[in-house]
């Protein structure tokens, strides 16, 4: 590997920083991202600060305010439905697809994906479960071989991302996924439609309970 392909410039490295931070819930919604404070905490200059927040806002995660200061976004209901019906129009076209055209290679990394998500469950690592989740959703996504569901996906990634973060049952939400693994794995188009529509199900009552105990924390 040369040096120009290890290169990350610093706007992105604060960028995925912020972003993890935001999506994981570290970062609370509301709370103020002022340029110069960031610089401090993460050692930079004021400028790849300012390139990362306004990646933020273009993903969707960040609600930029006057001057030199944002705010980490605050979803609302209206918001959480919008993405809810969107994904769930996304989701289930891609396991469907994803059963019909899934290769050896691609299972592989699902499992690896899935197996990332139990460990992580079975250790109460909330953090790390729900990025694998959300990699587990990424990956069928690329299983389903459509270059512009896959345009939409990266259109929408982070803020799908946060949606899918938006559980605290790890287990269920792992079990579930590895019924749509087994399914896709047999090429069972019927049956991986069927648990894609529960697995919605599910995910909604999920983040419906999650926020209720976030507001209560409050």
């Amino acid at each position: 590997m040369t040096g120009a392909e290890e290169f990350t410039p610093e706007s992105e490295r604060v960028m995925r920083t912020l972003r993890d931070q935001i999506i994981d819930g570290t970062r609370a919604p509301g709370s103020k991202l002022v340029e110069r404070e960031l610089a401090a905490e993460l050692g930079v200059s004021r400028l790849p600060v300012r390139d990362a927040l306004r990646d933020l806002v273009n993903e969707g995660l960040v609600t930029p305010r006057p001057r030199t200061w944002a705010v980490v976004r605050e979803f609302s209901p209206s918001d959480i439905s919008d993405l809810s019906e969107v994904r769930s129009a996304l989701e289930t076209l891609a396991f469907r697809l994803a059963a019909q055209r899934r290769t050896r290679a691609g299972l592989t990394r699902l499992r690896a994906d899935l197996d990332a998500e139990l460990a992580a469950a079975a250790k109460g690592d909330g953090a790390q479960a729900r990025r694998a989740a959300a990699d587990f959703h990424e990956t069928v996504t690329e299983l389903a071989d459509n270059a512009l569901l896959s345009e939409l996906d990266t259109t929408l990634r982070s803020r799908m991302r946060w949606l899918l973060g938006q559980h605290d049952d790890f287990d269920a939400v792992a079990e579930e996924h590895e019924a749509l693994y087994r399914a896709i794995e047999e090429r069972d188009e019927e049956l991986v439609g069927e648990l894609a529509v529960r697995h919605l199900a599910t995910s909604s009552a999920e983040a419906t309970a999650h926020r209720s105990r976030a507001a209560a924390q409050v």
